[in-house]
């Protein structure tokens, strides 16, 4: 990642800061929080007279203070960044399809100072398409943070153009596999329930009356008692929206503990998230017309959480 802009303040300790601590000093002086001013003290970017000073020193009256203050990232800004096992599952002239793994969102945003998709794409060399906002050009749809797998982005206009018709007319075949806490009753159904914000929580969604349509159909593969496989076809594409079904059902996706998970079973399945991935996508070829098919292989975390239950 190419450094940041660095802005050098000089200043001067005033009578009203002498014998005071470093960080509580500067924090005033710079006009930032304490907690941002002990950083930049921790981070070596506060000297006097070419000495770096620490959280806790004392300063004196008419010192004169050097402070390097890293310019602050754009947080929609495309990084080009390389995401090692982001792989591509299939290459064509209009789109990428790639298997998104886990801890790599789809494109920048606020508060998301983690790697991105579209930053790897850059990074490897992609020319992706420049429709739609900057920070997500070439972004047809989305993959959780927290979800891995299948996901394709549009290189051409006309391909961008096209797939987002897609997914929003819903011809777009969206296949899950899921594990589940327990064994849905019935083993295969349809929820049909609308999603909207948690009125509590802003960063969580829940089943609510005037939340937005949302259909979600599932079969169970394989059963193990205290946790089920499911295939999930999504006819709607929610945020969250498995997970807030299933959880609203009761069965939890197994490592999902924003969503009510059990934690000990997330533990001795050495899950760190939830146990959701984007096993298959079809959709229409932009330009040919083709059906196009594409799927992944469960990454190394879920397959090992899933033998786990198997023996």
């Amino acid at each position: 990642m190419a450094d940041r802009a660095v802005e050098t303040r000089q200043l001067e300790v005033t009578e009203e800061f002498d014998g005071a601590r470093a960080d509580a000093a500067l924090a005033k002086l710079l006009g930032v929080s304490r907690s941002v001013a002990a950083g930049l003290l921790e981070a070596g970017q506060i000297s006097n007279a070419g000495k770096v000073l620490g959280k806790s020193s004392r300063l004196d009256a008419g010192m004169l203070i050097r402070a390097e203050i890293p310019a602050q990232r754009d947080p929609l800004a495309v990084i080009p960044e390389p995401v090692e096992n982001l792989h591509i599952l299939l290459d064509d002239e209009a789109f990428v399809v790639i298997d998104k793994p886990v801890g790599v969102a789809a494109h920048p945003s606020p508060g998301w100072v983690g790697p991105t998709v579209v930053g790897a794409l850059a990074a490897a060399g992609y020319r992706i398409a420049t429709s739609g906002a900057a920070e997500r050009a070439g972004i047809v749809h989305r993959l959780d943070v927290g979800t891995s797998g299948v996901m394709v982005v549009a290189k051409t206009e006309q391909a961008y153009t096209a797939l987002k018709r897609a997914f929003k007319e819903r011809t777009v075949e969206k296949i899950y596999h899921a594990v589940v806490q327990g064994m849905p009753d019935p083993l295969q159904g349809t929820i049909d329930a609308p999603i909207g914000r948690h009125p509590g929580h802003d960063w969580r969604f829940a089943v609510i009356e005037d939340g937005r349509p949302s259909i979600t159909h599932y079969e169970t593969l394989e059963a193990f008692g205290r946790a089920s496989l499911l295939e999930v076809h999504l006819q709607t594409g929610r945020t969250h929206q498995i997970r807030v079904h299933f959880s609203a059902l009761n069965h939890p996706c197994v490592g999902d503990l924003t969503y009510g998970a059990d934690p000990r079973l997330a533990a001795e399945l050495g899950l760190t998230r939830q146990w959701l991935h984007a096993k298959q996508l079809g959709f229409e070829h932009p330009v040919s017309g083709a059906w196009v098919e594409v799927s992944s292989e469960y990454p190394e975390d879920l397959d090992y959480a899933l033998h786990a239950l198997r023996g």
